[in-house]
């Protein structure tokens, strides 16, 4: 992935001056529409017919500036030259930022909240969500102003990290509007992964979603964006061969340590795992289809690891605690570590001390880190009989898997386009979600100022029968006349093609009944 300044999209220069409006948060949110649906209604030659009568000539100037002020609101839209809020995409990942770095900016899971909250503290930040593994950390952020909103998240970025912002930028990537949604699609079809077509990240990237329901910064466009990106990895996975064979960062990791064992045979190395979750879970499924027969789990709690080894009943699991964390070690040829902690569990003068492995292995201790942040004191390498591998260096195992699957991943970039192009039409049908409402108010609004007239003219003679059936007479006219222009605000989300027609329809009926925002009801504060 290129580097910040390669990946950066120029916002739209701006027409016109921009509305505002106050929401109940305090911020200053900005009108949403969509202009780039009607940008070729606005660039449409628009006819003029020329007045040849003696009347045009001597019209007076009031009559001739209102015709040319008639005749410029025809040839332009309004709304076209309205800013619609951005998505935006920033952050980094193990293409283009070293696992020095990435560790600093990991943000746990049950840190998601909060930094959400943070980040929608901003003055233009209005939704946000976070993606962060062991191989990226991508911020998804919908912003009021592209370029504030970009600087308002690198400064969230800046801070939370320590890191800062001239040693950050030039590993960041920055994406707007479709290049973001599109960098998410293929982030959960697996293909941004170090191991294209992996399963894990589409877990990660619904855990994403999961989290964030319970978050107020996550809003209506990135719930739609991350449900549209966990159906198409799903579709991507079930309908290419991206997936056929595919291996995770925890099987290459257990492959990479088997190339570097001398004997490449398990059963000639005694092995560990720190750590008792996902990735170690899956770390004992491949060594186990790899030949080993035998474990020991190394965590803080023991029910994890009854939980293995009642799933793998051929894998001879030995539990230990973390207090044994250092004499399982000094017994062990091939150490990975998977754990969530975010901080060294095991440094170089740990590990000095201890016992050379046996020359079956070469006498070398392999400590395979792939958590992020890092496990392993990677100084340990420093030791003759010590020798450290991270994410980073899981590379050289996962280059065949890539030239293997580009058939599969060429397929999967075409239904890529086709989820784009449905989150694009969903997040533009919402558009005409504030219209329909502002319209339903304002013809409620006259039916009960009229109601109240006419039940004000009939006396209290009334019965409450009577009154009802008057009442309901009235919200009946109401919704007969409403429901021609409510079937032609509503589109389906589906199908782009009718999304444009959609918005005219929208454009019209608010210069029909003067839908302004800032339209105040009758008889409302």
């Amino acid at each position: 992935m290129a580097q910040f300044a390669a990946r950066v999209v120029a916002p739209a220069p701006h027409v016109g001056g921009r509305r505002t409006r106050r929401g109940a948060n305090g911020k200053n949110q900005a009108t949403r529409r969509n202009g780039a649906h009607t940008a070729a209604l606005a660039q449409a030659p628009h006819t003029q017919t020329k007045h040849t009568n003696g009347n045009a000539a001597t019209s007076t100037p009031s009559s001739r500036e209102a015709l040319m002020k008639l005749q410029a609101q025809a040839g332009t839209n309004r709304y076209a030259q309205e800013p619609k809020s951005s998505i935006i995409g920033i952050g980094l990942t193990i293409h283009n930022a070293p696992v020095e770095l990435r560790e600093k900016l990991a943000v746990p899971e049950q840190e998601w909240p909060r930094a959400i909250e943070e980040m929608c503290k901003y003055p233009h930040i209005d939704e946000a969500a976070i993606l962060s593994t062991c191989n990226r950390l991508e911020i998804y952020s919908v912003a009021l102003s592209f370029n504030r909103g970009v600087r308002e998240i690198e400064e969230w970025l800046s801070s939370s990290s320590g890191v800062p912002l001239e040693e950050l930028r030039p590993y960041l990537f920055l994406l707007k509007d479709k290049d973001a949604t599109r960098h998410l699609l293929q982030v959960s079809s697996g293909l941004d992964s170090l191991v294209m077509g992996e399963g894990q990240i589409l877990a990660q990237v619904k855990q994403v979603f999961k989290v964030g329901q319970e978050c107020n910064g996550f809003g209506r466009q990135l719930s739609g964006l991350f449900k549209q990106a966990i159906t198409c990895g799903k579709r991507v996975r079930s309908e290419t061969n991206i997936a056929s064979g595919a291996v995770s960062v925890s099987s290459a990791a257990a492959e990479l340590a088997q190339l570097k064992l001398p004997t490449q045979d398990w059963e000639t190395a005694r092995v560990a795992i720190i750590g008792a979750g996902k990735m170690s879970r899956l770390l004992v499924k491949h060594l186990a289809s790899k030949g080993c027969s035998e474990v020991t789990v190394v965590n803080r709690s023991a029910a994890r690891v009854e939980e293995l080894q009642n799933d793998f009943p051929d894998v001879t699991i030995q539990m230990k605690l973390m207090p044994d964390l250092m004499e399982v070690v000094g017994e062990s040829d091939v150490v990975f570590a998977a754990s969530g902690s975010e901080s060294i569990l095991i440094h170089k003068n740990d590990v000095e001390g201890m016992v050379t492995p046996p020359e079956v292995v070469g006498g070398v201790r392999r400590f395979v880190d792939i958590s992020v942040p890092r496990n392993i004191d990677p100084a340990i390498s420093e030791l003759g009989n010590g020798k450290v591998f991270n994410v980073d260096d899981l590379k050289e195992v996962v280059e065949a898997n890539k030239k293997q699957r580009a058939a599969a991943a060429a397929a999967a970039e075409t239904l890529i386009f086709e989820e784009q192009d449905a989150f694009d039409a969903w997040r533009d049908s919402l558009e005409t979600v504030p219209t329909i409402k502002r319209l339903r108010a304002k013809a409620e609004d006259i039916r009960q100022a009229e109601l109240e007239k006419t039940l004000s003219k009939l006396g209290d003679n009334l019965t409450k029968k009577e009154r009802r059936a008057v009442e309901d007479l009235s919200r009946g006219i109401v919704n007969k006349l409403l429901h021609g222009p409510m079937q032609a605000l509503r589109s389906d989300a589906t199908d782009a093609s009718s999304i444009g027609e959609t918005l005219e329809n929208m454009y019209a009926l608010e210069r029909m009944f003067d839908l302004k925002e800032d339209f105040v009801f009758p008889g409302r504060k």
